[in-house]
């Protein structure tokens, strides 16, 4: 065989499809392996250039294959779709590990960082909390819309639920019959195990962003808490992956949509392309710095409250939610502390000087 400078692979359950080629782009392997021989294969070859989409697993194989010598690149699958042949109507794993080998070899190519097991690791409290979160909420509307069947209406808000539903439950004034309370009781005890088990995984992630140098750091930006700084240093990763922090409100797609052309811009809402979850965190670190604000006196909330005051609360969250990834972006890339009064000299400079210098 002759030997491999780039192979694409596309992953899945079982089996693996390859597609490798040589240096001068002639395919000289086209084939699947089961997932148990996998490694194995890889093992007996030469040191080369690995593809894969970064999805389940990828992490974990990108991991052993670097340890092997391997240069493992993870590309995002929304670039890797384009390159496919037959575009959307025609996909299988062959078209798949192909067009990720080809995408790889674009010298302009964006990929995808490889994880840790700890920052994996960090990210399964949350993805867990996230889903007990979920059925939190499903369980309280499903409760609460059984009442609502027998006439008994509580008011929306987890709060309020808590302090209304066994109260309700047990009113004798009500039509509920005996077996329907002891049914919605056991709901109840549901919701409580649940909001225990969520209370430990908040226990856990406080404990990771105390003790996490960087989330400590983030954690003093306003409006910031523990729940929002572990999970961005879990995500995140290696900051300077980014080169700068407009770059990375781009990756969480916090900047708008762009119909461009003919030297006129066109410019739409948030593309929320990126990680959800860190971008609705954000979001809510948002609504809180947009709140406290107008109590505050530093040149960031002065700033904000101006702006919100301009051009109103919602596109003021947007603008909020994309100052604190850049102001993330510069603590984790490069190590800075947060400022809110903090004032961009160039900047500053720059616009000082008269404008026939500027333009």
């Amino acid at each position: 065989m002759d030997r491999i400078a780039r192979i694409g692979v596309d992953l899945a359950k079982n089996v693996m499809q390859l597609h490798g080629v040589d240096a001068a782009e002639r395919v000289v392997v086209r084939k699947a392996v089961s997932r148990d021989k996998f490694l194995e294969w890889f093992a007996n070859r030469e040191r080369c250039v690995i593809a894969m989409e970064a999805c389940s697993s990828a992490h974990f194989w990108a991991r052993r294959l670097r340890e092997m010598g391997h240069d493992v690149r993870l590309i995002p699958p929304q670039f890797a779709a384009p390159y496919r042949k037959g575009g959307a109507r025609v996909k299988n794993d062959a078209l798949d590990a192909e067009a990720i080998c080809e995408a790889a070899s674009r010298p302009q190519m964006r990929y995808v960082p490889i994880k840790t097991a700890a920052q994996q690791g960090v990210l399964v409290l949350h993805r867990v909390r996230l889903g007990l979160v979920e059925e939190r909420t499903a369980l309280v509307n499903r409760l609460r819309g059984l009442l609502a069947e027998f006439g008994v209406f509580l008011p929306q808000g987890i709060n309020r639920f808590r302090a209304g539903f066994v109260e309700a439950v047990e009113d004798g004034s009500n039509e509920l019959p005996g077996l329907t309370r002891t049914a919605l009781l056991r709901g109840w005890a549901r919701f409580s195990e649940i909001e225990g088990e969520i209370k430990w995984y908040d226990a856990q992630i406080a404990q990771h962003a105390r003790e996490d140098h960087n989330a400590r750091r983030v954690v003093e930006m306003f409006g910031v808490g523990l729940l929002t700084a572990s999970a961005a240093t879990a995500t995140v990763g290696d900051a300077r992956q980014f080169r700068n922090g407009r770059q990375f409100a781009a990756w969480l797609g916090l900047v708008p949509k762009q119909n461009s052309s003919g030297g006129k811009d066109r410019l739409g809402r948030v593309t929320k392309q990126g990680n959800e979850y860190l971008r609705t965190l954000l979001f809510q670190c948002a609504r809180v710095t947009v709140t406290a604000a107008r109590r505050r006196k530093d040149r960031l909330s002065r700033w904000i409250a101006a702006l919100s005051e301009r051009v109103g609360h919602g596109k003021a969250l947007v603008a909020v939610a994309n100052k604190h990834a850049r102001v993330l972006w510069a603590i984790l890339a490069k190590g800075e502390r947060f400022n809110p009064d903090y004032i961009d000299m160039r900047r500053a400079e720059n616009d000082a000087l008269p404008r026939s210098v500027t333009h």
